[in-house]
């Protein structure tokens, strides 16, 4: 019997912007709105540079 991994997260894409200090309401406002279609957005700051992830929930 095999085990299924609940809340697993597998990277489907980044994409990296110039800085822009409310860039975080757009990410809140994506995973309010569509996590119920197994999707989840991260945000990071890395080089001075916005890293926008997207990733699908197991």
């Amino acid at each position: 019997m095999s085990e299924k991994k609940e809340g697993k997260l597998e990277l489907i894409a980044q994409k990296h912007f110039s800085s822009w200090d409310e860039m975080y309401l757009v990410v809140d406002f994506l995973n309010k709105h569509l996590k119920d279609k197994k999707v989840m957005f991260g945000l990071n700051k890395k080089n001075g540079e916005m890293v926008m992830s997207i990733y699908e929930v197991e």
